[in-house]
Order: structure tokens, then sequence, then C-alpha cells
């Protein structure tokens, strides 16, 4: 099974959206905890959606499971915890949300999960493919989108 991910920031519509439509995704599955802010620019919620439909043919989807807390993002973004503490909070917040049960594999396959960090080695989409990747009997090929 093949799951992109990909971050908004540090890359012009031009960019992103191209990168959706060259590698045929599906959908994105976005996974940001807050999807409407006037900060995203491209990526806020509706317009992402009507651009995703528009121009790469791709569907819309959020799904809030697969986000942190507010309280576990805004204490690593205010440095009040480090990253090793932040991914296993995030990975035990995973584990309790029963996410490998609650998630439909279909849903991600030839999908994109949508962050808005530039690349994954700090941010919770690589987790939550590599948790699945863990719990689920199916390999997953994680193709991140830079």
């Amino acid at each position: 099974m093949k799951i992109y991910t990909i971050g908004f920031t540090q890359k012009d519509a031009k960019k992103f959206f191209s990168l959706i439509k060259d590698n045929n995704v599906k959908r994105i599955i976005d996974v940001r905890l807050n999807n409407i802010s006037q900060l995203a620019g491209f990526a806020k919620r509706d317009d992402l959606k009507y651009f995703l439909s528009e121009l790469c043919g791709a569907d819309y989807l959020c799904i809030k499971e697969l986000a942190p807390t507010k309280d576990m993002l805004n204490a690593y973004k205010k440095k009040g915890i480090t990253w090793d503490i932040y991914e296993d909070k995030f990975l035990n917040l995973m584990s309790q949300r029963n996410i490998e049960r609650v998630i439909d594999k279909s849903i991600l396959e030839n999908g994109c999960l949508l962050c808005s960090e530039h690349k994954p080695q700090y941010c919770h989409r690589r987790l939550v493919l590599e948790y699945l990747s863990r719990n689920w009997s199916t390999k997953i090929e994680m193709v991140h989108l830079i």
C-alpha cells in the first residue's frame, strides 16, 4: 500500500498541486489540528478542497483523529517538551484512539496525509504512518513529497 505525505509550508501553490497531480494522489487526508487559519493560504480547508478537485481531480478528507491534541502540540511548539517526548505522547494518543481499527485502509491507499511542516522528520504525519505500519498487517510504502 502506497501512502504519501506532504506539508504545505515552503511550497507555492504551483509546486504543491504539481506534486499532488504528478504522483496521482487520489485524496488529501488533512491531519492538521487547525485547517481554517488565514495563515494556511491556498491550503485553507475550503479553498484546498476546491483546488484539489479542479486542478488534480483529487478528493479532500479531514480526519481529526490523526491530529495531535492542542495541548500536546502547543507544548512542543513552545519548547515545553522535546521532540522525543512529543513523539512518545503522540504515539500513545494514536494507541488510545485505536486508529488502526478506526481508520479504513482504503481511504489512505494512494492518499496523501497533509500537515503544515515542510519535512516529515519532525511531523506527526510520519508518526501516523509508522504507527499504522506497525499495527496493520499491510506493508505501507511511505512517500514524502517535498
